[in-house]
């Protein structure tokens, strides 16, 4: 598909190796609406949180849109809507002259700022996808030609990378470890308290599911 991929991130905090939304298309504005919606229903129990993405306007139009609470007044009618507090946007946009980046400025459009302004992560996690899936590089013969062999080949690749795979920058130091470790190694799944293992593939696909 063109376009790629578009993710959607926690924060720019060491958790956010955890990638919790994706969505591709054959613009920005066909894949963003998916990727903020789904970034909504799946963190802070729907509550607002800090977005720091390239500078697409399509990405102040659908969190604007989508970050957004009934005011209950008791009135008979439709409840007015208001920005959903906590929720924020800061964009990171970059000028190119040909190849290469020029300039890098920084545009801060509502809400809380971030603690850090970069999507280098975000940026880098596409790369690392890219090198992974076939069906994601720009020249290939392993072609994705169905929407569902897409999803699949991604979403399986995410969740090895957020459960099953230790990141170096998320291990902690402790104690009494087997063969005289110091160092814990951790998932993103597991830097966020989702589980307290490194996940398997036999433990991927033997555990049950509850429709």
């Amino acid at each position: 598909m063109d376009g790629g991929p578009r993710w959607g991130c926690l924060s720019q905090e060491r958790e956010s190796r955890f990638v919790v939304a994706w969505g591709f298309g054959r613009s920005e504005e066909e894949a963003a609406p998916g990727v903020v919606e789904e970034t909504r229903a799946r963190t802070a129990g729907r509550r607002g949180i800090v977005w720091v993405s390239d500078g697409s306007g399509s990405y102040e139009k659908w969190v604007k849109r989508v970050y957004r609470d009934p005011v209950r007044t008791g009135r008979a009618g439709r409840p007015r809507l208001e920005q959903t507090p906590g929720v924020g946007l800061t964009q990171v946009i970059k000028t190119r002259e040909g190849r290469r980046i020029v300039d890098v400025r920084v545009r801060h459009c509502f809400g809380p700022k971030p603690s850090r302004t970069h999507t280098v992560r975000i940026e880098r996690r596409n790369g690392v996808l890219r090198d992974r899936l076939n069906c994601l590089t720009r020249k290939t013969h392993g072609f994705a030609k169905r929407e569902a062999t897409w999803d699949a080949a991604v979403t399986l690749s995410l969740f090895e990378e957020n459960w099953m795979r230790p990141h170096r920058a998320l291990r902690v130091k402790q104690d009494g470890l087997a063969d005289g470790r110091r160092y814990l190694q951790r998932s993103p799944a597991m830097a966020l308290g989702l589980t307290e293992h490194l996940w398997t593939w036999t433990e991927f696909l033997t555990r049950p599911v509850n429709h």
